[in-house]
């Protein structure tokens, strides 16, 4: 038996009677759920994360991230399967980890790869033969060999012999509750076709379905389709928003009636914009590579131009709808419903509701927000906090925008109780004609009609 098949089995050995120490660098949306599948397998986990307050919070027991329940948190704890720390060379004790930290974009729209590169070093001088290294944040293609390969092998570790390499992109779905980390497909790709093999080993323990690829660049460039295509496809509902606008067309039901087609179509619907971490941000990631070969884009380009103005529209319509009040906006008093990326999550990460928000502000309004969510929030101004929603605060607004259609909201209350309502996500939809006059993103076809000044157009 070689070295290289040595180090390869004994990895194995211990992945499979789980005596492997799993670390987790990054104890966020991605990494937090990961280390619970790990000490659901079996293994027992170490966290990494740089920040005291998730380290300190995680060990008392308690959870920052609303699809881990903090009682299993504090059962790992309490049993010695899951230790967090901020000690990075606790890290040497480790046999494989998995870097789950953010990757975000610079003001210049380009890749902020500070905390990969970052989290590269850490493992890089914590690393020791026989480990494995799998990169699961969102980057662009070539990441793994660019960034993480060179730092290890500057410790004189022969990848794929000495230390297994790979990249295996997250898929996680905040407040999905159907799809999550374990019944998820598990898309992964090593340096060398060992590196596969031990990441899918380890990942085969807590993971349902593995689906192994034949280099960390296609693993890295199939996540970047996947929200790309999103992406595009967002952008494609919200430019016929904008179409079936003008030309006095119920958006929602015509993207309805298409969804009855069985093949060929896959529904997506407007809104207000983008949000998440991946979405707003992923399809840029591979715009940026693309720049560096010389090649423009334009997809990309032009779905993200259209999904970035739509909080623009949203401003465009309720100060058109305040002005058929013979109201201004300046002055006005103005309910946001929601300020999380999407419905029922506590996730505000690239929001179209703090765009909303902050537009609205500008114009002069007096903008306060109700989530039952996210009670509050600080941007890069100032600090927000939350009002209830009771029927006097509804009642004191000149006009309330739906921006996040949190289910836990009851909406026929709203409508009978609201003068002025612009709905950017058709959350009335279901909802009795009431009090409230009604704003969408384009006019609502009601009982099977159109408003008589929407035909006339």
């Amino acid at each position: 038996m070689t070295a290289q098949e040595t180090m390869k089995s004994k990895l194995l050995g211990k992945i499979a009677d789980r005596t492997a120490v799993t670390g987790v660098i990054g104890l966020g949306y991605v990494g937090l759920p990961l280390a619970m599948e790990f000490c659901e397998a079996g293994f027992t986990v170490l966290g990494f994360d740089v920040s005291e307050r998730v380290v300190a919070l995680l060990m008392r027991g308690e959870s920052h991230i609303q699809d881990v329940p903090a009682a299993k948190i504090a059962q790992f704890v309490k049993s010695g399967r899951f230790v967090a720390t901020t000690d990075e060379t606790k890290l040497r004790d480790a046999d494989t980890i998995s870097i789950a930290v953010p990757t975000p974009l610079a003001k210049t729209r380009d890749p902020d790869m500070s905390y990969v590169i970052a989290a590269a070093e850490t493992v890089a001088r914590n690393a020791r033969p026989g480990m494995l290294m799998v990169l699961e944040s969102t980057t662009y293609p070539g990441t793994t060999r660019d960034v993480m390969q060179p730092r290890l092998e500057a410790r004189h570790l022969t990848i794929g012999s000495d230390v297994f390499l790979a990249f295996s992109p997250e898929r996680v779905d905040p407040g999905n509750p159907v799809w999550n980390t374990k019944n998820t497909p598990k898309v992964l790709g090593g340096i060398t076709q060992a590196c596969t093999d031990v990441a899918a080993a380890l990942y085969g323990t807590c993971i349902d379905h593995i689906v192994p690829v034949s280099s960390p660049e296609t693993a890295e460039l199939v996540k970047l389709l996947e929200n790309t295509f999103r992406s595009v496809n967002i952008g494609l509902a919200n430019e016929m928003a904008i179409i079936c606008d003008h030309l006095g067309v119920d958006v929602w039901e015509v993207i309805d009636a298409a969804a009855t087609k069985p093949f060929g179509f896959m529904k997506f619907t407007p809104g207000p914009g983008i949000g998440g971490h991946c979405i707003p941000l992923d399809p840029h990631y591979l715009a940026w590579k693309m720049r560096t070969l010389n090649y423009k884009t334009r997809f990309i380009d032009l779905a993200s131009e259209i999904n970035s103005a739509m909080p623009d529209l949203v401003a465009a319509k309720v100060a058109l709808a305040l002005n058929d009040e013979s109201k201004s906006v300046r002055g006005s008093r103005v309910l946001v419903l929601g300020v999380a990326y999407k419905r029922d999550i506590d996730d505000m990460r690239e929001s179209p509701a703090l765009d909303v928000i902050r537009l609205l502000e500008e114009r002069g309004a007096q903008v306060a927000y109700h989530d039952p969510h996210v009670p509050k929030f600080r941007d890069e101004e100032k600090e927000h906090a939350g009002v209830a929603l009771t029927d006097a605060e509804i009642a004191r607004a000149d006009v309330v925008v739906i921006v996040t259609d949190h289910s836990a909201i009851n909406y026929q209350h709203l409508v009978d109780t609201a003068h002025l309502i612009v709905d950017t996500r058709n959350a009335l939809a279901k909802t009795t004609p009431s009090k409230a006059r009604i704003v969408s993103l384009t006019p609502r076809a009601v009982n099977g009609a159109l408003p008589a000044t929407a035909v006339e157009r």
